[in-house]
């Protein structure tokens, strides 16, 4: 099945606009991750309670609030969570201090507070700030560790310019959705973290579809420049590339609008992901590869014109 058939876009023509484009989006992350005073880490990695509870009648989150400020965590984030007829609430707060049971005491609170409302306990997860210290360094390990295994791989498989386009398209792609996370004041967990993972593995999954096509296009057309050469593979690989990503970003997206609260987060990230990750795959990675490819053509030029001048 293929939307497009034949097409000749000139997708290397536009790498300048995409590069301003991608700059401009990964500059304005930054820039509100400065003014946020960097990222804004969940309970996973900076310790704290969680709790979901399902209470049998209807009770507001001002009411909840009220309870909690009574055991000094009126700053406790609290959502509304599932189907709107249910009465099922998401309590985060970070820990109050070293060996407080917080789990308890909001249990404890909200039973006082309302002895004729009972509710099930769901979910509940307490991380002490240690443990959550140790969780963020292995998180950043894994997603570094990642870049590297995926820069050996694709130098062994292709070249290393290709290897550092894949990777530095990558970057792009996570760097552009942290700084939409900050934007938005979403929080990074580790649920959020394994979305990055799999960003990673699904944008590298559309450079290689292309790499390769590029890879059989410079034995058979041979005469032809890299220019000619990486868009008519950009070209023959676009439909593909097409229609993977819009049947992935189409469950994903019904994930994020039914697949609860919990998962929302990581839906969301996943979206992103898979928008970017598209676009770098087709105008990040293989415009390095060619500004590469030129720039070395032009060192090469400028040396044969020294030697031919003496």
């Amino acid at each position: 099945m293929q939307f497009f058939h034949e097409t000749f876009i000139d997708f290397l023509g536009a790498r300048k606009y995409a590069a301003i484009f991608s700059i401009a989006l990964i500059v304005i992350g930054l820039v509100s991750m400065l003014l946020h005073k960097g990222i804004e880490y969940g309970i996973d990695f900076t310790g704290g309670t969680s709790l979901q509870l399902a209470f049998e009648k209807p009770i507001a989150a001002g009411d909840l609030r009220s309870s909690l400020q009574k055991i000094n965590m009126a700053n406790a984030e609290i959502k509304k969570i599932g189907m709107k007829s249910a009465n099922e609430y998401l309590i985060r707060t970070e820990q109050l201090e070293e060996g407080s049971d917080s789990a308890l005491m909001i249990e404890n609170q909200i039973s006082a507070d309302y002895p004729d409302n009972a509710y099930e306990i769901l979910s509940a997860n307490e991380i002490g700030p240690k443990i959550g210290g140790e969780l963020r360094r292995s998180a950043i390990l894994a997603i570094l560790i990642s870049l590297l295994g995926i820069l050996i791989y694709v130098s062994w498989r292709f070249e290393f310019k290709f290897a550092v386009g894949a990777v530095i398209a990558l970057f792009h792609d996570v760097l552009i959705t942290l700084g939409i996370f900050s934007l938005l004041g979403l929080e990074i967990t580790l649920t959020v973290i394994a979305a990055f993972l799999t960003i990673v593995g699904y944008s590298l999954n559309d450079t290689i579809v292309i790499y390769d096509r590029i890879r059989e296009n410079l034995k058979i057309m041979r005469r032809d420049s890299l220019y000619t050469i990486i868009n008519t593979s950009i070209n023959q690989t676009i439909s593909r590339t097409i229609i993977t990503s819009l049947t992935t970003l189409l469950v994903v997206v019904v994930l994020y609008f039914f697949g609860g609260e919990v998962i929302r987060d990581f839906s969301f990230a996943m979206i992103i992901g898979i928008v970017i990750g598209t676009y770098s795959s087709i105008f990040i990675a293989s415009a390095i590869v060619y500004e590469w490819h030129r720039r070395q053509e032009n060192e090469k030029t400028k040396k044969v014109a020294v030697r031919t001048a003496h």
